[in-house]
């Protein structure tokens, strides 16, 4: 099974107003995955919401994700309060409606194919991986302004490149199989 790491960041400015989301991807020799998109009518919280949902329905197999965020309350609302709510019939403790129920269960949906763990870090404090994904949730919000809201995947192409040619080389036959293998099944989609 992969192991990967996951940084994802949202933005919003104002908020409520034009938000963006990113998210980074990282696996052990390969090319860092970096991706972002935004929307003109969202809040702060929808964004960091969706730059893990995004992330997780990103990767194509099952993987161990450990996945940073900078949000206390997508860390905290995934993995505790979310039961509460489902227990509740999507209800807070107050009884009122909880905000953003279908990207929680989007999220939540995303996360069950995965074994995840989820870690916090302190936003804007030097972390190299969610300084990255902030940079992109503002490309994203910068893009959304602009009228673009789709996606947009980032990637140094000619580095990742040398970086599978050189795994490629030192692979054995049953492995060269596999990623044979592994290379028709996204070529068919």
């Amino acid at each position: 099974m992969k192991k990967l790491e996951i940084y994802t960041d949202g933005s919003c400015n104002p908020n409520p107003g034009v938000g963006g989301w990113g998210y980074v991807i990282l696996e052990d020799f390969c090319a860092p995955i970096e991706v972002c998109g935004g929307m003109k009518e969202t809040t702060n919280n929808q964004m960091e919401l969706t730059a893990a949902v995004m992330a997780l329905q990103a990767l194509e197999s099952r993987a161990e994700v450990t996945i940073y965020t900078d949000s206390q309350y997508v860390r905290k609302g995934i993995t505790s309060w979310v039961k509460g709510w489902k227990r509740n019939g999507w209800l807070t403790a107050s009884r009122k409606p909880v905000k953003n129920q279908e990207l929680w269960q989007a999220l939540e949906e995303a996360c069950s194919n995965h074994i995840i763990t989820w870690k916090w870090v302190k936003g804007h404090n030097g972390n190299a991986g969610n300084e990255l994904a902030d940079k992109l949730a503002e490309q994203g919000r910068q893009k959304a302004i602009g009228g673009n809201e789709s996606a947009t995947k980032i990637a140094d192409e000619s580095s990742a490149l040398e970086k599978c040619l050189s795994l490629i080389g030192k692979m054995n036959k049953s492995e060269l199989r596999v990623l044979s293998s592994s290379i028709d099944k996204r070529l068919s989609k």
